[in-house]
């Protein structure tokens, strides 16, 4: 199984992410099942955030982890007005209460926005030593942020940096993913198919793929997503079929022709591309 290391853990490079979840595209019951079936089959980590729904996707969450929380690893974000010394303990007491537990696996900054990075540091730092937080993280940073970040006291604490990333996406492999390598910052993934809207899925070789190797092509895609060693993914279903086609991933390896077809449907960066983001 692909793993991946963050703050000492080896993690399967597949979690579950949590955007549109609690805001009824399906009944409550079904997403509390596709979740616990994502942790039957291997999905460790769970993404969600204070944004997702307006707390309604972490109060769904916390339903669903009840009596399984030593089996999952917790992560939310934090909205950027609220990384400060005012409001930074306030919204992770809310978004603990919401997800009926004591303490996050990992706290990330959503975006950089206005924060200011050394209140935010200082916020994380304190989360951690009241065990509100195990570790820290940000969201939607591209080099000169994690540059900017890791200049303020403590910034190289930063263990991970969630960033969209997909094969018709592929701008941070030109110099984010070597900044982050070189740093030891864990990348996480986002819309690994592509996000809404995105015809990643329905594209000719990724079906022809997925026919070849007996899977669906969400796998073929996330297959090729933690094709890396530094990059765990999170995509997200409410369905629990849809979540065993994800986790077939974590056993999936491309062979090497395969992923030169990828790279001729869908060619990495030669340049600098400005972080995409969702």
């Amino acid at each position: 199984m692909n793993t991946v290391n963050i703050t000492g853990q080896a993690l399967p490079a597949i979690g579950m992410g949590s955007w549109h979840l609690g805001q009824g595209r399906h009944t409550e019951q079904e997403e509390i099942t596709a979740l616990r079936t994502g942790l039957d089959v291997g999905m460790k980590l769970i993404d969600t955030a204070e944004m997702y729904g307006r707390g309604k996707s972490e109060t769904l969450i916390g339903k669903a982890i009840t009596g399984l929380r030593d089996k999952v690893y917790l992560v939310s974000k934090v909205y950027p007005w609220n990384a400060n010394r005012l409001m930074m303990e306030r919204a992770c007491n809310a978004s603990l209460k919401r997800l009926q537990t004591d303490t996050l696996d990992l706290y990330l900054l959503h975006w950089r926005f206005g924060s200011i990075l050394s209140e935010a540091v200082e916020g994380f730092e304190k989360l951690k030593q009241q065990g509100k937080i195990r570790a820290w993280g940000v969201s939607n940073f591209d080099v000169s942020d994690m540059q900017d970040l890791f200049a303020v006291e403590n910034g190289e604490r930063c263990a991970v940096n969630q960033v969209f990333y997909n094969p018709a996406s592929r701008g941070i492999e030109f110099d984010l993913m070597p900044w982050a390598a070189q740093h030891k910052v864990a990348l996480m993934g986002y819309s690994p198919l592509g996000g809404e809207g995105a015809s990643l899925l329905r594209h000719p070789l990724i079906t022809q793929l997925a026919a070849k190797y007996h899977t669906g092509p969400s796998s073929v895609l996330l297959a090729w997503v933690i094709r890396h060693n530094n990059i765990l993914t999170i995509p997200e279903s409410g369905e629990a079929a849809h979540i065993r086609e994800n986790a077939q991933a974590l056993a999936l390896t491309l062979e090497s022709g395969d992923l030169q077809a990828m790279d001729v449907a869908f060619p990495p960066p030669t340049q600098k591309v400005p972080l995409e983001t969702r």
